[in-house]
């Protein structure tokens, strides 16, 4: 992993745009192809226009073939979909696995994409679906970095103090992990990325109803668990 231009990237997603020249197969695809020779100075200089396109111009490119076009996708959606990844899994490696494998994913299904959501929509819900895989696969007991990092203490704070809010986001993130997959990844998308409901629903696959329902159980839970912190 490494920074580029402020936006962190995963690391196979940074590889296309460090050498794209070939290295992805045609969307819909299911096999590489062999590396084509190196771009040439011309096709790299005029790689740079690409960041003035919007998503929907650049999907349209990339349907057509253009690696160039979905690298700009991949390095412009790769922060907001680590961190909901990362909210999600709670650990940071599976949160990269979870965003390549989805870019992988959405590569091979550009030929499916219909424009009905935004791309940045339709990614959202390649990586839920990919998290949600996993935490069903996995215990429920969750890491602490599953919730946001508290704000840095306040060097003038008392020591129980400092040890009482690092006990109550401890106590967040214990609650956090006895929601299951679904209700998590509701309230995820909704407190933490700030989604609407419409949004939610078609990331999820349900309805606003559902998405209702299960925020609304979430945040019971998660109210009851946290009273004794207030």
């Amino acid at each position: 992993m490494r920074a580029d231009a402020g936006t962190t990237v995963p690391e196979g997603s940074e590889r296309w745009m460090r050498d794209r020249s070939g290295a992805l197969p045609p969307p819909g695809a299911d096999h590489p192809q062999q590396p084509a020779p190196p771009a040439s100075a011309d096709a790299s200089a005029g790689r740079g226009a690409f960041h003035d396109l919007t998503d929907r111009l650049l999907t349209v490119r990339a349907c057509e073939g253009d690696d160039d076009a979905f690298a700009v996708l991949v390095r412009r959606h790769s922060s907001p979909l680590l961190a909901l990844a990362h909210h999600l899994l709670g650990n940071r490696a599976d949160a990269e696995d979870a965003v390549q494998d989805a870019f992988l994913a959405a590569w091979r299904q550009l030929p499916e994409f219909r424009h009905s959501a935004s791309f940045g929509t339709w990614m959202y819900r390649i990586v839920t679906n990919r998290c949600l895989s996993t935490l069903r696969r996995r215990p429920r007991a969750l890491p602490l970095d599953t919730v946001p990092e508290p704000a840095a203490h306040d060097p003038g704070s008392s020591p129980p103090r400092v040890a009482e809010t690092d006990a109550a986001t401890a106590a967040l993130a214990a609650a956090l992990g006895e929601l299951n997959p679904e209700q998590r990844a509701c309230w995820v998308l909704r407190e933490l990325h700030g989604l609407h409901y419409e949004e939610i629903a078609h990331v999820t696959g349900t309805s606003e109803q559902t998405v209702r329902g299960r925020l609304f159980r979430a945040r019971h839970a998660l109210q009851e668990a946290m009273r004794p912190w207030r």
